[in-house]
């Protein structure tokens, strides 16, 4: 590995044997440095490099060595100049305070210049700045500050309905409509969901107290009566399609609202075991712990015509899809798809959950912290954004935001993903719906119900909530009770079920013949 007396000079052309020396000229050292930058993670693979996939990391390898910052004996071998990151953003996630850092040649002056012209317009250096030699930007890196937007829309539980909900409608006096600019993902998503009034040609919003006026339901009955018999099917089905141009829900990030989300996101906050919150990943790994300080939704920013809440949290370190996952349970609660009690019961290691992964558009990393190097090293130059906080606003509003608010506009990605919150997906929304009576059984007997399989898992109608020993648990599909007081046996319980009921001890106790375990 080279040192940081190591010099360089790409510059000076080697002496011909017995000739006149070359002009001396001036040699450069490695120096320790963390570089700031920011970029826009769409077309990207996520921020580490990873062969055969365009990542961040390696189209900035690339600008390193073509901006004489690394020589050619150490291209591609970031170990060799003690290459870190700060933090890793997955596929299609964006950053606005990435931090690098490694021994690299800065000299002559312009590095920063350099960098950028040989970078896409989406990859934005800032700056750099000395660091001592033992300076690592993943180790010394003590907090990150994520950042999500989420649409205001996203948390009406009236807007983008899944198609169950609408099915389950049909025939009430308060039918839903379908969301038509959602099943056409080309088209433009307006965040529009209505309720068919008990004339089908009326629509209202979910939340508007006032009715179609009479010459609105006159003229629809005026262009449906022109149509022809041969066509009055498919008429039909056009008509029923053009109700889902309705009037935009009157919803909006109030004070309630706020107050609500806010508390949501309060229970994240802590050290909690995290296994449900990410993939590959078991309880009992103790790298499922994760430390959150602080996870809250308090502003509302305007990109293009589209409100957004801006949801800021900071912690340690996070796991991959971990964010993500956090605020689409967090979603899907503000919807009314799940008690708030499911993020506690998601943090238990005898649990396994499958938990809603909001998209990755709306996520960037907005600024790593270097709080106790700092302190540590104040005689050095303090490692943050502070000086580049209007470049990295100016690049933030210009690519990241305006990337986000297009892939609403143009794709509808998290309108989209709201018509996906639904039981058949995430059996797991319904299966704690209770009144909390699932996770007391779980409580009781510690079971350790598995809610990944086909079949829909549903515990109810038990008789006693406090003791389990004694009662009859009723299951209208398949339930998978494993590991029932760590050795199969149910004790003095009855099961009845409409299918099957599968034990930790693999015996199978049909519903014609109600067994005692």
């Amino acid at each position: 590995m080279s040192t940081d007396d190591e010099e360089f000079d790409p510059a000076v052309p080697a002496g011909a044997d017995g000739g006149a020396p070359p002009e001396k000229k001036c040699k450069y050292k490695r120096r320790k440095v963390a570089i700031f930058f920011a970029y826009c993670g769409v077309g990207y693979q996520g921020m580490q490099k990873n062969p055969g996939a365009k990542t961040i990391e390696g189209d900035l390898e690339e600008a390193l060595f073509h901006a004489g910052a690394v020589p050619e004996q150490d291209r591609s071998q970031p170990r060799r100049y003690d290459w870190a990151r700060s933090a890793r953003t997955d596929k299609g996630v964006s950053a606005v305070g990435q931090v690098v850092s490694g021994r690299f040649y800065v000299d002559p002056p312009g590095f920063v210049d350099r960098l950028n012209s040989n970078l896409s317009p989406q990859i934005r250096i800032f700056g750099y700045k000395r660091a001592t030699a033992s300076f690592n930007a993943k180790k010394f890196c003590d907090r990150r500050r994520y950042v999500y937007l989420i649409p205001v829309f996203a948390l009406d539980p009236s807007a983008h309905r899944d198609r169950e909900s609408v099915l389950a409608s049909l025939g009430s006096g308060n039918e839903l409509v379908k969301c038509l600019e959602c099943s056409e993902r080309g088209r433009k998503v307006m965040g529009l969901m209505g309720k068919r009034s008990f004339n089908s040609n009326n629509v209202v919003s979910s939340d508007s107290k006032d009715p179609p006026t009479h010459s609105e339901t006159e003229e629809k009955m005026e262009n449906g009566n022109s149509l022809g018999e041969k066509d009055k099917s498919t008429a039909m089905e056009v008509e029923r399609e053009s109700l889902l141009v309705t009037q935009k829900v009157d919803f909006c990030y109030g004070e309630q609202e706020k107050d609500k989300f806010n508390r949501i996101l309060k229970y994240y906050e802590g050290t909690h075991n995290f296994h449900n919150f990410t993939t590959r990943t078991k309880a009992e790994d103790p790298s499922a712990k994760r430390y959150i300080i602080t996870f809250a939704a308090n502003d509302v920013v305007n990109v293009e015509g589209i409100d957004f809440v801006k949801c800021e949290v900071v912690g340690q370190s996070f796991m991959l899809h971990q964010i993500r996952k956090m605020v689409g349970l967090a979603v899907a609660i503000m919807r009314n798809c799940s008690p708030e009690s499911l993020i506690q019961t998601a943090f238990r290691k005898d649990v396994n959950i499958n938990v809603p992964m909001a998209p990755e558009v709306g996520l960037y990393l907005d600024e790593c912290f270097f709080t106790s190097y700092n302190q540590k090293w104040n005689d050095h130059e303090e490692l943050s954004m502070e000086d580049y906080a209007d470049e990295a606003e100016d690049f933030k509003m210009k690519y990241i935001y305006t990337h986000i608010a297009s892939a609403e506009h143009k794709e509808g990605v998290m309108a989209l993903w709201l018509h996906s919150l639904n039981y058949r997906n995430y059996p797991d929304l319904a299966l704690s719906n209770h009144d909390e009576k699932t996770a007391d059984v779980k409580s009781d007997v510690t079971t350790n119900i598995h809610t990944n399989s086909v079949a829909a898992v549903d515990l109810c109608d038990l008789e006693n909530e406090e003791s389990v020993n004694g009662n009859t648990i009723e299951c209208d599909d398949m339930a998978l009770l494993c590991n029932m007081n760590k050795t199969g046996d149910l004790g003095t319980n009855t099961i009845e079920t409409a299918a099957v009921a599968n034990l930790h001890d693999g015996t199978n106790y049909s519903s014609a013949n109600a067994e005692k375990a």
